[in-house]
């Protein structure tokens, strides 16, 4: 059975692969394979994880009562298979979207804003970096005694360069071009770990094909 199992993950993956020529029937089976398979799994997880342990089986325990609005409202949910009142569908609807959107804005609030405020509220110049000098002079610990300032100088280019109501001409606009600089830095690592971790996928999917399907490695 593992060799079976490891034959048909072999050809849904040249499947998919195929796409690199262009577009095919073979890779259109394995795309709608894939996202069915997918789609299923996540509905059984949601289930088992989601579903069961906190909202069914309180129910059938005769514990939480409350618990019967969510559930009316996620059955309600499922009247926009019916036209005729379809618009019943977005009471609940209007309600999740609400419940969540509060729930991220404090998450992104305490999780991103307030953790970056925290990161630049640094002192300009670091002892603590001189002090490693200190104890182990090399070219990383000279680096570290630069980390701060550089950090405090490209905030305050980047926030230069957010600050519209002051016209970017002389000094002003030359601090607000290193913050684009800046910006263009942070955009460009981004954008290159997104490329790298593809790249990662893809070279799993060869190792996989290499080693234990053609047994070459």
């Amino acid at each position: 059975m593992d060799t079976l199992w490891t034959w048909i993950a072999a050809a849904l993956t040249l499947m998919i692969l195929s796409f690199l020529y262009k577009d095919n029937p073979f890779y259109k089976v394995a795309e709608h394979l894939f996202v069915g398979v997918a789609a299923g799994y996540g509905l059984a997880v949601e289930y088992y994880n989601v579903f069961k342990p906190n909202l069914q089986d309180p129910l059938l325990a005769g514990k939480d009562f409350w618990l019967v609005f969510p559930l009316i409202l996620g059955l309600l949910m499922f009247t926009r298979f019916i036209p005729k009142i379809a618009w019943v569908s977005r009471w609940p609807m209007a309600y999740m979207v609400g419940i969540y959107s509060g729930m991220a804005v404090i998450g992104f609030t305490e999780g991103d804003l307030m953790r970056q405020v925290e990161a630049s509220i640094i002192p300009p110049i670091s002892m603590a970096a001189f002090g490693q000098f200190g104890a182990n002079p090399g070219v990383l610990s000279l680096l570290n005694i630069f980390a701060n300032p550089v950090i405090v100088f490209g905030l305050i280019c980047i926030l230069l360069y957010f600050f519209f109501s002051l016209e970017h001409k002389g000094i002003a606009g030359n601090f607000a071009g290193v913050g684009t600089g800046l910006l263009m830095v942070g955009f460009g690592a981004g954008y290159g770990y997104t490329v790298m971790t593809r790249f990662a996928l893809l070279i799993d999917r060869f190792y996989f094909l290499l080693s234990d399907w053609m047994k070459v490695i």
